[in-house]
């Protein structure tokens, strides 16, 4: 009996090492990783310029905590403004953690200007973490279910839904912020129409609110741009980075712009592990080689193919809805639950994901070539048209 808490439905299966897009199980068996650790190894596995990076810091300096300065920490911040346009950096270990930091930001910006309830608009569909506060953000009931009572101060609209926004702004003046995921992920891959984000970009100029972007899937180059946020052409006033940051090793950052970035003062946040010279030295690497090795336009390049070529090869299957996505960050919508294609494709060698029950979610490492590509659509369009009967 494991003495781990069961918090976990565990597949059946355990792995030893990996390489590039590659992953050998306990057993010996080889199979391609179309889930990247849920969007973090960026660099795929064992990627020669992380573990030089990782192995030299290690033999140097692993922590020393935030009680004294960290120069690869200012190092990791002064890059990620570069590439941003944003002015500061808090790191710290998770998403989620990089979420707490944005709500906690925005209410006391908030109390600032003066307001007693701060309230953030979040949407439907949404997944922000499990801390109290991100889970109480999120809109699923089945994260929240069982850890009532929720912290208070978020008002839920429906995701794509500008109108809802600006009846939110007509009649509730606590709301100092918008918090969103430019592509829900979790909630099913659902991308929102081309001028979402710019228009509530402007709603939030002309309320004094602050735009929050929830980049933690989204980011570091998933979708062919440095910030999914790029492709619409704005900037947001904070935005919370993790999982893809450090390609495998725990880092997260809270971003934040104008007003925003002078809002914390030393006291108001902290982290005892948050940025120590291991983290940033991975995240580092990964940046380089992201820039370096051109891997923005290939998740671009390679991550369509992947949707396109799976829109092609299921077109006119009763039971596919949509193929849809942007970069390695793809979803297949099925008209019902398909939670077993898991297992089926586990058994053809080939990882995979399904969220909300009935979405074929895909997060590719942003190394895999055309080749590698290839071989999922053709493990994987069979396996979807065989589970449909088609």
């Amino acid at each position: 009996m494991s003495h781990l808490m069961n918090t976990y439905s565990r597949q059946p299966v355990a792995f030893a090492r990996g390489e590039g897009v590659w992953l050998w199980d306990t057993e010996g068996r080889k199979y391609l990783d179309g889930v990247a650790g849920v969007a973090v190894n960026s660099l795929g596995h064992a990627h020669p310029r992380l573990v030089k990076a990782i192995c030299d810091q290690a033999g140097s300096l692993i922590h020393t905590s935030n009680l004294y300065g960290i120069s690869l920490q200012e190092q990791l911040a002064d890059r990620l403004c570069a590439l941003s346009g944003m002015d500061n950096v808090f790191v710290c270990n998770s998403g989620c953690e990089a979420n707490e930091a944005m709500i906690k930001l925005a209410r006391l910006y908030g109390h600032q200007k003066g307001i007693d309830n701060p309230a953030i608009i979040v949407m439907e569909k949404s997944f922000h973490g499990r801390t109290l506060a991100t889970l109480s953000a999120t809109g699923n009931r089945k994260v929240q279910a069982g850890f009532e009572p929720l912290v208070s101060g978020f008002v839920r609209v429906p995701y794509n839904d500008v109108p809802a926004i600006e009846q939110v702004a007509a009649h509730n003046q606590n709301v100092v912020a918008v918090m969103v995921e430019p592509i829900q992920g979790e909630g099913g891959v659902n991308t929102p129409d081309g001028e979402y984000l710019k228009r509530i970009r402007e709603i939030c100029d002309r309320q004094g609110w602050l735009l929050m972007l929830d980049e933690v899937q989204t980011g570091i180059g998933r979708t062919g741009k440095w910030f999914e946020h790029q492709h619409a052409h704005i900037v947001p006033d904070v935005m919370a980075l993790a999982k893809g940051l450090g390609s495998g090793m725990p880092v997260g950052a809270c971003l934040a712009k104008g007003a925003a970035a002078e809002v914390f003062k030393p006291g108001n946040h902290g982290s005892t592990f948050g940025g120590n010279p291991l983290a940033c030295a991975a995240a580092i690497a990964t940046l380089d080689a992201i820039e370096q090795d051109g891997l923005m336009v290939n998740a671009w390049e390679t991550g369509n193919f992947i949707r396109d070529s799976l829109a092609e090869r299921l077109r006119g299957v009763a039971g596919v809805v949509e193929a849809r996505g942007m970069g390695m960050m793809i979803g297949i919508e099925l008209d019902r639950p398909c939670g077993d294609l898991v297992a089926r494709a586990r058994d053809k060698g080939l990882l995979i994901n399904v969220t909300v029950d009935s979405v074929v979610r895909l997060l590719p490492p942003l190394v895999m070539n055309r080749q590698e590509a290839q071989q999922l659509v053709d493990i994987l369009a069979p396996l979807i048209r065989e589970f449909l009967g088609a």
